[in-house]
């Protein structure tokens, strides 16, 4: 039975929709601190590198348009579940927003949202922002919010799967195992530290925290499981590796080791190839579609090595149906 009065809401980043949107959008990511002229410039030249024209297009970015398929996805799935809900889609950084979304989920009578961001790692520079933004204009609403889903058993699917298919496309020929690097985004090493080193910079009356942030065991966890679940399909996968990816223009140093650096140590290892898969992300976005298939791909060339990348979840049933999952665990 459907509860009444119940949606759910699945959380994105953003992106913005135009080059011409890029000082806007970074200063929504940065929460107003300025940043350098040339770092907007260079970030103009990798989206326009994906396809971003000057001004916006009718058709959305990717991140975009795979969120909303994605909600799309979800709703299909609940009804032919038998618990047919509302699914809506907003974004912490751009268009739409999360307060503009919420606007429109009370204008539809609901008055409990099953949210869920769509990174499955926990993390205080993701989880947590998103969780702070989204309660911050949430009032007159309950809300449950789902902290993380690294192990969740139909994501952990849907990523061996892409896996599976692309390491067979790339061993074809060859009997030498490939090894599988597996990544996630970087965040700065302060917000996975404990006590008063973790909040430095942070606004006043930020509370210390005082565990360690599980994003970094939480992202390698789901590695792990991936890694297994793909090798019993194919025995030929030996070896994994782990890299953090997209280390951000903030100061002070982010958490590694990049994916530059893990592809030289496997280039002397005498490794010519390489399936790159990130584990972090469930749609294309400018960290995949510029950084790997772009930047790293370049990287590896450099060095003498073919770069593979699976392709990513975007409309993967399987990622539906651990959202269904999600949502129906929250139901019961």
């Amino acid at each position: 039975m459907t509860p009444p009065n119940t949606a759910v809401l699945l959380l994105a980043h953003g992106t913005p929709n135009a080059l011409g949107e890029m000082a806007e959008y970074l200063a929504k990511v940065t929460g107003g601190r300025p940043l350098p002229a040339e770092v907007v410039t260079e970030l103009q030249h990798r989206y326009a590198q994906i396809g971003l024209k000057d001004e916006p297009s009718p058709e959305p970015p990717p991140l975009t348009r795979w969120t909303l398929a994605q909600a799309q996805l979800l709703a299909a799935a609940l009804a032919d579940a038998g618990t047919p809900l509302s699914v809506y889609a907003a974004m912490r950084n751009w268009h739409p927003y999360i307060v503009d979304v919420v606007r429109e989920v009370r204008a539809a009578g609901i008055t409990h949202l099953i949210a869920i961001c769509l990174a499955p790692q926990n993390s205080r520079t993701s989880i947590g922002l998103y969780r702070r933004a989204l309660m911050s204009v949430a009032e007159g609403l309950t809300v449950t919010f789902i902290e993380e889903w690294p192990e969740e058993p139909a994501l952990i699917a849907a990523f061996a799967q892409r896996l599976i298919d692309t390491y067979r496309a790339a061993q074809s020929g060859t009997k030498t195992s490939i090894p599988i690097l597996f990544t996630a985004h970087s965040v700065p090493c302060r917000t996975i530290m404990t006590g008063e080193a973790s909040i430095q910079g942070a606004r006043p009356g930020t509370p210390v925290q005082t565990t360690p942030d599980p994003y970094p065991v939480e992202a390698k966890r789901t590695a792990h499981l991936v890694f297994e679940t793909a090798a019993r399909h194919i025995p030929e996968l030996r070896q994994w590796f782990f890299a953090f990816q997209s280390q951000g223009v903030a100061g002070g140093p982010w958490i590694g080791p990049t994916v530059e650096e893990t592809l030289r140590a496997l280039r002397e290892q005498g490794h010519t190839a390489v399936v790159l898969q990130p584990i972090g992300f469930v749609c294309d976005h400018v960290e995949v579609l510029y950084d790997i298939d772009i930047a790293f791909t370049e990287t590896a060339r450099g060095l003498g090595m073919r770069l593979f990348r699976p392709e990513s979840l975007n409309n993967s049933p399987l990622l539906a149906r651990a959202l269904l999952h999600l949502v129906q665990r929250q139901l019961a």
